[in-house]
């Protein structure tokens, strides 16, 4: 008998000892909250227990109860729906410029004209004025914008406007003349300068490998280089901050970005969200060698600064009319688009990145485009051996029915941005026809293949809040609403793997699914609150819905303003 009470006695005492271990680490716990764990596609209520940036509980409000001391923050969900924060696979995250025109859904050119003529006015003579997102699909008759809207007004600085496809630009005759662009110029392999059909004198539209011709001899503003350090500081911490008040904890970039801006940030305490930042898909020694240390250096060990993948250009875009298809477009029977590259010239370079055991990510729009990439890709796995290299297809937006499946057997990522579909299906027909729509935007007809699914934005070219991708994926209707089931609503998703592909799918295309993307026991403590169920609200609600807790390892970057709720 005495021996069982000192048994007892001692479970106690581990219990009392065990409980005041956790009370004293245990940095928030939220509480009453719907959890959609995505580990789990049922929500239940329950809460999550949180101690140096990890999950380290997740279960009823009385399992989770137990975590909560004196030092704990806890935060009361209050019935609202709690997700694993938003990762956002395909994403030219860059510190906000505070003099960039912005011209997204602008629909009058005029307004352009204004909004150049407003910075023009503040600007010194000769500098440069910058400015984008502008969409000609929107204006009357689909008109492209000329040189002539906006020289009237920029006589004394050059002016770039780039198309909200980021892959064709607006200049004026400022920077055609700097630039030495004229009548006689030719057109440079896998590029446009768009000329007046009576003229033949360049309009002011630059597509493709054109734009690279542009020299904009514009006179540097003069600030100090402390000045300039802090602008630009105040820029990463502006996109940041935007980032996480949509509830994004995770941004993979596309190509090269400053590695040494985000680690100074990480450094400091100041970095909110978790950054990849990869290379130019190449074949030259020399830069895949420059690469292969950065990869080392930001090792894909690491939870908040890593080495991405090399991305490559294999075509343009549908709205630019420059995505390559097999026939010519309906809408301009005289191309077929624009590749940027011979098919050889791409399949060596896949070939020597993959050799050495890069990931590779490749911008593919049109169904051609797609198949070159799905094929060197291919090739790449019978010549250096088969592995799990997650290469991926940045946006497959058109495909044909043969290429759905060999993503899922070639294990390549659709690295897909939902809301492209609704922002270019009001032309998309118009330019391709029906029949070349059906597997556009195929997000469940990839799904169903067994490909994995990793989801995104590509801002600036769409607006970074994942709420309008959310909605695109599972309604297929314009953003103002419209009636019936959607455009091709075969394609649609549900919520739950709406989100599920921007969280887990994410993360599965950055090979961080073992501890990224789920809301799960061990796993980094990137979580969304949101003001409202998404996976119950409707349809015509979803874009209205605010985060009103981001919280990134362990820590609340974002909480809405009460008074906002």
């Amino acid at each position: 008998m005495k021996n069982k009470m000192l048994t007892i006695s001692l479970i106690a005492l581990t219990m009392i000892i065990t409980g005041c271990a956790m009370q004293e680490t245990t940095e928030i716990v939220i509480v009453n909250g719907k959890i959609l764990t995505i580990d789990n596609p049922e929500p239940f209520i329950g809460g999550i227990a949180i101690k140096d940036g990890i999950i380290i509980a997740v279960g009823s409000d009385n399992q989770i109860n137990q975590y909560i001391n004196k030092d704990t923050k806890v935060i009361d969900a209050g019935g609202r729906l709690v997700i694993p924060g938003f990762n956002d696979a395909h994403v030219h995250f860059m510190p906000v410029d505070p003099d960039f025109i912005e011209l997204r859904y602008i629909t009058d050119p005029a307004v352009i004209r204004d909004k150049v003529k407003a910075r023009t006015d503040r600007a010194s003579r000769g500098e440069l004025i910058t400015g984008g997102h502008w969409d000609h699909e929107l204006f009357p008759g689909n008109e492209w914008p000329t040189r002539e809207l906006i020289d009237p007004v920029s006589k004394d600085n050059p002016v770039v406007l780039e198309r909200v496809d980021g892959h064709s630009m607006l200049v004026n005759t400022w920077v055609l003349n700097a630039s030495g662009i004229t009548a006689k110029t030719p057109d440079p392999a896998g590029g446009e300068i768009v000329r007046d059909h009576v003229t033949g004198e360049p309009t002011g539209i630059l597509k493709e490998s054109a734009m690279s011709l542009v020299k904009y001899g514009d006179k540097k503003v003069e600030r100090s280089e402390t000045e300039n350090a802090l602008r630009l500081r105040k820029g990463y911490l502006m996109a940041m901050e935007q980032a996480a008040e949509y509830g994004v904890t995770s941004v993979q970039i596309p190509g090269e970005a400053d590695f040494r801006a985000y680690k100074k940030l990480l450094d400091e305490g100041l970095l909110t969200l978790r950054v990849d930042i990869g290379g130019k898909l190449t074949a030259d020694k020399s830069l895949l060698e420059k690469y292969d240390r950065e990869r080392k250096e930001y090792p894909a060990t690491g939870n908040w600064l890593r080495f991405g993948y090399l991305k490559g250009f294999m075509d343009g875009t549908l709205g630019s009319g420059t995505a390559m298809m097999y026939e010519p477009f309906s809408d301009d029977p005289s191309t077929s688009g624009l590749p940027q590259m011979p098919y050889e010239t791409m399949e060596k370079e896949v070939i020597a990145a993959d050799a050495l055991g890069f990931q590779i990510g490749i911008h593919a729009i049109g169904p051609k485009a797609n198949t070159w990439i799905l094929n060197a890709y291919s090739k790449a796995a019978e010549i250096n051996g088969k592995r799990d290299s997650r290469h991926r297809s940045e946006h497959a937006q058109i495909l044909i029915g043969p290429d759905i499946k060999r993503f899922a057997e070639l294990g390549v990522i659709p690295s897909m941005q939902p809301t492209h579909c609704i922002t270019d299906k009001a032309f998309a027909e118009k330019r391709i026809g029906t029949e070349r729509c059906r597997f556009a935007y195929a997000w469940k007809s990839l799904a169903d293949s067994g490909a994995r699914l990793a989801f995104g934005t590509d801002y600036p070219v769409e607006p970074l809040n994942p709420m309008e991708g959310l909605y695109a994926a599972v309604t297929r209707k314009d953003r103002k609403g419209e009636e019936g089931s959607g455009w091709f609503p075969e394609q649609k998703l549900s919520m739950e793997k709406a989100i599920e592909y921007y969280t887990l799918g994410s993360a599965y295309a950055q090979f961080m699914e073992d501890r990224k993307g789920m809301i799960k026991k061990g796993y980094l403590a990137d979580i969304v609150i949101l003001n409202a169920d998404l996976l119950t609200i409707p349809e015509n609600q979803i874009m209205s819905t605010k985060v009103d807790y981001t919280i990134t390892g362990g820590k609340v970057v974002f909480e809405r303003k009460r008074s906002e709720k």
